[in-house]
């Protein structure tokens, strides 16, 4: 439970290869993926029957991604001098390289068979949908390979998040699922697509210094901490605004103003985002030096949970 909470755990140097492997991964963030995955499982289930093998496929598929990107950020930030042990990244939890997790060779050798399983699904998927679900994989595959040498330097990492979690995610699960091609697939995938860039932009306004000195231009490092604590709260309104715009125009039903029930978790973000960080971390926060990046992904949680919840109402709904 620790790696899934934090993505460490206690004495992670002398646990099972299960919890180092975890941690290894990032498993703690791959709860985002698991989320838009199923958003288009279930936005594809709003028009139809879906074929389930290949739904589950392709949530798979995106989890495979994800775990090999967070690993092969690593090896790439460490290879280019980024990942150092001032810097953030290996402070808030153990470093699969600094750390002695493994070697350089085990980790691109773990990337390699993840990214080899991932083509194999790819290509099963192609052949039984088609041609886009080659546009959806290897689009995503250029942002994960793109993204710590270009587009994170360029403060592109941030919208690049949008775009994947997003588009990429949910409209490329729904199309997978269903076997249709639908453009409104797009319009349902920007609200959590949106609280999962404020996770980013929290991250990189935890390490705004740190990439600064590494000359990395990220958002939060362009726009300053004031700004991007700002821009922060703009998505988290933008949230809301565009799930009133999707029930307002009946494009989703009603129930899924059940992530208004997040509200309560969001006063609590908000309130954060509002001020600087502390000087120290309170008493059992699992991931300083990161902050921000802690409430974003608190509030993303229960508002992407609730989300889920309220489709489901909506689709038990219809069937009335």
């Amino acid at each position: 439970m620790a790696a899934l909470r934090g993505c460490n755990v206690p004495a992670v140097e002398r646990s099972d290869a299960l919890s180092r492997w975890l941690v290894i991964s990032r498993s703690c963030v791959l709860t985002m993926t698991l989320t838009s995955a199923v958003i288009g499982v279930l936005v594809a289930l709003q028009d139809g029957a879906i074929h389930w093998g290949y739904a589950l496929l392709s949530a798979a598929g995106l989890l495979l991604a994800h775990a090999s990107n967070n690993m092969l950020n690593d090896w790439t930030d460490s290879r280019r001098g980024v990942d150092t042990a001032n810097y953030p990244r290996v402070q808030y939890s153990v470093h699969p390289l600094l750390g002695g997790l493994t070697t350089s060779r085990g980790l691109i050798q773990a990337v390699l068979i993840l990214l080899a399983l991932d083509a194999a699904i790819m290509v099963t998927l192609a052949f039984a949908r088609g041609w886009p679900v080659l546009v959806f994989a290897l689009s995503g595959l250029v942002l994960s390979l793109t993204y710590t040498g270009f587009l994170k330097r360029f403060a592109l990492g941030e919208l690049a998040s949008l775009i994947v979690w997003g588009p990429l995610m949910i409209a490329g699960t729904a199309y997978v699922a269903s076997g249709r091609w639908d453009p409104v697939y797009l319009l349902h995938a920007l609200p959590y697509g949106l609280i999962v860039a404020t996770v980013l932009v929290g991250k990189h306004i935890d390490k705004l210094e740190a990439d600064r000195a590494a000359s990395l231009r990220s958002l939060p490092v362009l726009l300053g901490e004031r700004g991007s604590r700002t821009l922060t709260r703009i998505l988290f309104v933008l949230f809301y605004v565009l799930i009133a715009a999707l029930v307002v125009t009946r494009i989703v039903g009603p129930g899924v103003l059940l992530s208004l029930l997040a509200l309560f978790r969001l006063v609590k973000t908000w309130k954060h985002f509002g001020a600087p960080r502390p000087s120290l971390p309170p008493e059992g926060w699992p991931v300083w030096p990161l902050w921000y990046v802690g409430w974003a992904m608190y509030f993303n949680r229960h508002a992407g949970g609730f989300y889920i919840l309220g489709l489901i109402v909506n689709l038990a709904l219809s069937q009335i």
